[in-house]
């Protein structure tokens, strides 16, 4: 298998996708929401609520600053990789695997 291609744990949550170089997450974003959190998951994907409209970038905008401040890395390190225009979206955030995978245990797994 290329080095390229993601490495899948079997304990890892269906929302996640583990790779070499950072994690994708497999979210739905509900765009105008009272308060930007964090709501469970929705079928196979990770619920995100945000307060933004979905208007000229703003939601995918505040996605990427949550998903940011929640991981502790910076913006820049945030992309969303599919669904700029859907509400599921494919964002990949890079940097230590192994640090984000704690963040995703301390911030997401625990919080369920």
């Amino acid at each position: 298998m290329p080095a390229s291609f993601p490495v899948m744990n079997r304990s890892d949550p269906p929302f996640l996708t583990v790779g070499k170089d950072g994690i994708i997450l497999n979210i739905h974003v509900q765009p105008r929401a009272s308060k930007t959190q964090i709501c469970g998951l929705q079928g196979e994907e990770l619920k995100i609520r945000l307060t933004s409209p979905p208007v000229e970038g703003a939601a995918n905008k505040l996605c990427r600053e949550f998903l940011a401040d929640l991981f502790g890395v910076a913006k820049s390190y945030v992309e969303i990789i599919s669904g700029e225009s859907s509400r599921h979206k494919r964002v990949k955030i890079c940097g230590d695997p192994a640090q984000l995978l704690i963040a995703v245990d301390t911030h997401i797994i625990s919080r369920m």
